[in-house]
């Protein structure tokens, strides 16, 4: 399992990705907002997306977990 975390603290913005979807290395998953900049949340490597551990709305902190993803 590869894990995405949040590399800084944000809200999240836009989940553009649902369990289940194949994704490939370097695809946008999430947007965080973070003082008016949008930050980009991109897959490690290709695979398939096991869990989504965040809504649309949520503030995460640096380190959070955001998805998990099975290459």
């Amino acid at each position: 399992m590869i894990e995405v975390r949040a590399e800084i603290a944000a809200s999240v913005w836009k989940l553009l990705v649902a369990p289940g979807a194949t994704v490939g290395r370097g695809q946008q998953l999430a947007i965080l907002e973070s003082m008016k900049m949008e930050i980009p949340v991109e897959a490690p490597a290709a695979g398939v997306v096991r869990s989504v551990e965040v809504a649309e709305g949520a503030m995460v902190q640096e380190g959070s977990l955001l998805f998990s993803l099975e290459a």
